[in-house]
């Protein structure tokens, strides 16, 4: 059985910090889908993918309103991330604290994939309509951006955001991503920083 290492904490606020999370098969399938949405004409701005327009100048893809409920098994993406709701992390996250506890029992969730180039950020801003919210990174190596970190600003606290890692929070948490810098390097070479976005969370009837 694949063994996977995280750190949890209750401070500054509930979250979850997994390294490596995916493994190689895993990753090629993940790189394959990424590559193909490189390409002009392919991510969408913040008006089109339900984003925060004026907080954000990031492109990105919904892709359960691009495939939908019939199509899913067409993304390598949304099969793969699978992996957050059957690997067991959310039996761990769901420990740290009692505004966690509904994790295990997620029965929605939709997946955005957002790609981060020089001059794109992400203003602080919360997901509040979301419970929980599960962030993957990825970038080609060797890493060429500088920025692009994760912030908390009401928490003072950052976080590099490291090549296949994962964080789990409470959708209620400020967050935002710094500035990403690049040179010499064309939006569709892919050397920026993207990111797989779980929002997820309880939407039927839970015991009490």
């Amino acid at each position: 059985m694949e063994k996977l290492e995280a750190v949890v904490d209750e401070f500054p606020f509930p979250h979850m910090i997994i390294e490596n999370f995916y493994n190689e098969s895993e990753l090629d399938l993940i790189w394959e889908e990424l590559n193909f949405y490189t390409k002009p004409g392919k991510f969408l701005e913040a008006k089109y993918y339900g984003g925060i327009v004026d907080y954000t100048n990031s492109k990105a893809l919904l892709l359960d309103s691009l495939y939908g409920e019939k199509y899913r098994s067409v993304s390598n993406i949304l099969n793969v991330n699978r992996k957050l709701f059957n690997c067991g992390v959310l039996d761990h996250f769901a420990n740290i604290h009692q505004c966690c506890i509904l994790a295990t029992k997620s029965d929605y969730d939709t997946t955005k994939v957002r790609y981060y180039h020089d001059g794109e950020y992400y203003d602080p801003h919360t997901d509040s309509s979301m419970q929980f919210l599960g962030f993957s990174y990825f970038y080609k190596e060797p890493k060429k951006f500088t920025g692009g970190n994760l912030i908390f600003p009401q928490y003072d606290y950052e976080i590099t955001c490291n090549n296949n890692s994962m964080i789990i929070f409470p959708g209620w948490v400020e967050h935002g991503v710094t500035k990403v810098e690049i040179d010499e390097s064309d939006y569709f070479d892919g050397f920026g920083r993207y990111a797989i976005t779980s929002f997820f969370g309880c939407k039927g009837k839970t015991e009490k």
